[in-house]
């Protein structure tokens, strides 16, 4: 018995040993200032929701002992470590939002914008503020600005000591007030542009009906992924029934994204059944979201893509093109595929974290890709009033297809 009681003695002892020396070397969680716990419930957030579990291939749980070491005396400066931490992954679509910005992107998504009207993200490979797309009658459209154009200065701060949602803030600011931007398009000169800042009505759906040869045609164009895109396009897709039109011609030019779930349940408004989309996590399970009821409409659908056709915009594409539910035509697609979803942070803040990237339902990775359409035609140089007429040759091309062009 004694041996016994001996090591139950040795192995009880060691054990709070242990206890006590972590109890000792951790804090507990009520010791932690605000500006800590703030810290900490970033590093969990990316820890938990990003989609690759090698995080840029760094033990994350070293940045997460080395940043806390640090002392953070204001919000600001727990901000800043925030943002060093998250540097670390490389990829720019995971970023702090301050509280501004959160509001900001919470507010854009909703359908209410107040600036110039420009889509912009970080070039592949590099870190210059791109343009993924300008806003339909926007003063950034009305002023030529075009996809893949590279923002070089704004009001001469220079871009590249700006993140991407530090640039996106200083574009905004009060109606009437003049920004100032250095645009470099491809390989030609670098010029300036002065825009007039004012509130930007984001309607995300245009519908006219259209007669082409006699026959009635639906033309939808939808600027961006909004909250209210999937009801407004169903509603169209009704009335232009009920008119007796023979096919559809869904532009999706310079449409880039917004939110996913709404590019879902447009998808579902052509689709009886089939994938629409494939998600792939940090796991590398496969997740499908598919097509679960009955489609407005099975008349014949073309679909007008481009340069700036990105994000929710080509999971929508994609989708319709493997299902064979529609052509493509136009221009090969912008490449984003990666899917972000927000997190509340305290005070207001907030994170946009990757969380899976998604391929089309022929596994297609669209990342850095983009998405070919079935019938190339490039994108002609027209303005936005003369979208769908005469003069743009991609919608001709369209007409064409479905039918009824000359």
């Amino acid at each position: 018995m004694v041996p016994i009681v001996k090591a139950s003695f040795w192995f009880s002892w060691i054990l709070s040993l242990q206890v006590a020396l972590f109890c000792w070397g951790t804090p507990a969680a009520h010791a932690f200032t605000s500006e800590q716990q703030l810290v900490l419930q970033a590093w969990r957030t990316v820890n938990q929701a990003y989609y690759d579990n090698s995080f840029n291939h760094q033990n994350w749980w070293l940045t997460r002992d080395s940043t806390m070491k640090q002392q953070f005396p204001t919000e600001e400066a727990a901000y800043q470590a925030i943002t060093k931490m998250i540097a670390t992954l490389d990829e720019p679509f995971t970023r702090l939002l301050r509280p501004e910005q959160y509001r900001s992107l919470k507010v854009n998504t909703a359908g209410e914008l107040s600036g110039v009207g420009l889509q912009i993200g970080v070039k592949a490979g590099s870190k210059s503020i791109e343009v993924i797309a300008p806003i339909a009658g926007s003063p950034a459209a009305q002023a030529g600005i075009l996809p893949h154009d590279i923002i070089v200065e704004i009001d001469a701060m220079p871009t590249s000591e700006l993140t991407l949602d530090t640039a996106a803030v200083r574009m905004r600011g009060e109606t009437g007030t003049n920004v100032s931007l250095i645009v470099q398009t491809a390989e030609q000169p670098s010029r300036e542009v002065i825009l007039i800042r004012r509130k930007i009505e984001l309607n995300p759906v245009t519908a006219e009906l259209h007669t082409e040869n006699g026959q009635k045609i639906g033309y939808l164009r939808l600027s961006q992924f909004s909250a209210k895109a999937a009801e407004e396009l169903g509603e169209n897709i009704t009335e232009f029934k009920k008119q007796g039109v023979v096919g559809y011609v869904l532009d999706l030019r310079n449409n880039p994204g917004g939110l996913v779930q709404a590019g879902v349940e447009i998808a579902r408004q052509w689709l009886n059944e089939g994938t629409i989309v494939y998600t792939v996590d940090r796991r590398g399970e496969i997740d499908a979201i598919e097509s679960t009821g009955t489609a407005l409409t099975d008349a014949p659908l073309v679909v007008l893509v481009n340069e700036g056709t990105a994000s929710a915009s080509e999971i929508l594409a994609g989708a319709l093109q493997d299902n064979g539910r529609a052509k493509l035509i136009g221009a090969k697609t912008f490449g984003k595929g990666l899917i972000q979803s927000l997190f509340d942070l305290p005070n207001g803040s907030g994170l946009a974290v990757t969380v899976a990237k998604y391929e089309t339902p022929n596994h297609h990775d669209i990342h850095k890709l983009g998405i070919t359409p079935d019938r190339v035609v490039p994108t002609p140089e027209i303005a936005l009033e003369f979208a769908a007429t005469a003069q743009d040759t991609q919608y001709l091309a369209a007409v064409k297809e479905l039918g009824v062009g000359s």
